[in-house]
């Protein structure tokens, strides 16, 4: 008598509900802005920086080796990783950690959230198959009004520090840089998600480490507020949020995995009032409003009609469109040939979805 056969382990389901995870993913990438500017009080940018990568790319490599997974090879992919860690990870979160040394949280967090319409104006020149439409332009407008209001640019800027707003939204352009040149390059490489994720962080971080002590010192004491902060930012929003994501991805496909680039300027803001004390103007939050309208608009695609098949032919299985990821993070969040992360996260390859998928935002 043959013993039952036991269920298939890719057909387990998961032990939390994708919601539950969705929910918790939103909450980490929307503190990271919190936790970048905690870190910024006992340590230097770079080494906030240089910290979150070291903690992010710990937690990465303990689930590479968990799940026996190969690191990608070839030079050529590596010089593209490269390039990637640099755009996506290097240098938009040495950017913030900057830009918050003069500007609130909740401002950074927003500014996070234009990453989208950066990534629509840079994909209608980098990618020949992506068209405007009208409805994508008058998003793209209606984002860049978005920003305008948050700013308050009709008195002077509301007093912002305009140096560290310039940062924060320089490092948002960064990151659609970077979706592009990730779309480009790093399809079709035949390694995993996660082996390609957990490369990029490890070079980011080994970027860092040589950065990090042509600018700064050791500080001569440790607070433990800013290195939990640290810890947190790294081991939380840069690792284990990634390992989530992934997991909400394949269970739920990568559209609506992305829709979390929503809720983390939401959750920035809270965070920054309730948690730090910060104060908002009335323009911030309408004009954040604006810019996650202008946003969701630029992501939006055309249907295509379907077509009749021949008489007597068998019905497709298929649907005539295929809806490709829009995102924030990590931010963050990316789309084909990338996974969606928070603008506060990195954008890190993934297999190809739909052609007409153009990079939107995730992360701090």
């Amino acid at each position: 008598m043959s013993s039952p056969a036991l269920p298939s382990p890719s057909r387990r389901r998961p032990a939390l509900d994708w919601r539950v995870r969705f929910g918790v993913l939103a909450l980490i990438w929307g503190f990271s802005f919190l936790f970048i500017k905690v870190g910024t009080e006992g340590f230097a940018p770079f080494q906030v920086t240089f910290g979150r990568l070291l903690f992010g790319t710990a937690v990465l490599a303990v689930a590479l080796m968990v799940k026996r997974d190969r690191l990608p090879r070839g030079a050529r992919t590596w010089g593209h990783l490269t390039v990637a860690a640099f755009l996506l990870n290097a240098l938009p979160f040495s950017l913030f950690s900057y830009a918050e040394l003069t500007i609130p949280s909740t401002l950074a967090g927003i500014c996070n959230a234009t990453t989208p319409l950066w990534g629509m104006v840079l994909s209608l020149v980098a990618l020949s198959e992506d068209r405007p439409t009208r409805v994508r332009a008058a998003g793209l407008g209606i984002g860049f009004v978005g920003v305008l209001t948050v700013l308050g640019a009709w008195q002077g800027f509301s007093g912002l520090d305009v140096t560290g707003t310039a940062l924060a939204l320089l490092a948002s352009f960064s990151y659609a840089v970077g979706w592009i040149y990730v779309r480009r390059t790093l399809s079709g490489t035949g390694a995993s998600n996660l082996a390609l994720a957990g490369s990029q962080v490890g070079v980011a971080t080994l970027q860092l480490a040589v950065v990090t002590p042509l600018f700064t010192s050791l500080p001569t004491h440790v607070e433990v507020l800013p290195l939990l902060s640290v810890v947190a930012l790294g081991a939380l929003g840069t690792g284990y949020a990634m390992l989530l994501q992934y997991g909400v991805v394949a269970e739920v496909g990568p559209t609506t995995a992305s829709m979390v680039t929503y809720f983390i300027p939401v959750i920035a803001t809270a965070a920054g009032l309730a948690v730090l004390g910060e104060h908002l103007a009335w323009n911030t939050p309408v004009g954040a409003v604006i810019v996650l309208a202008g946003a969701a608009l630029t992501q939006t695609r055309t249907s295509r009609r379907r077509t009749p098949p021949p008489t007597g032919a068998a019905p497709s299985t298929t649907s005539a469109t295929s809806p490709g990821p829009t995102s924030p993070a990590d931010p963050a969040v990316p789309t084909s040939p990338t996974v969606p992360t928070s603008p506060a996260e990195p954008a890190v390859p993934a297999a190809p979805t739909s052609p007409a998928t153009t990079p939107a935002a995730r992360h701090p």
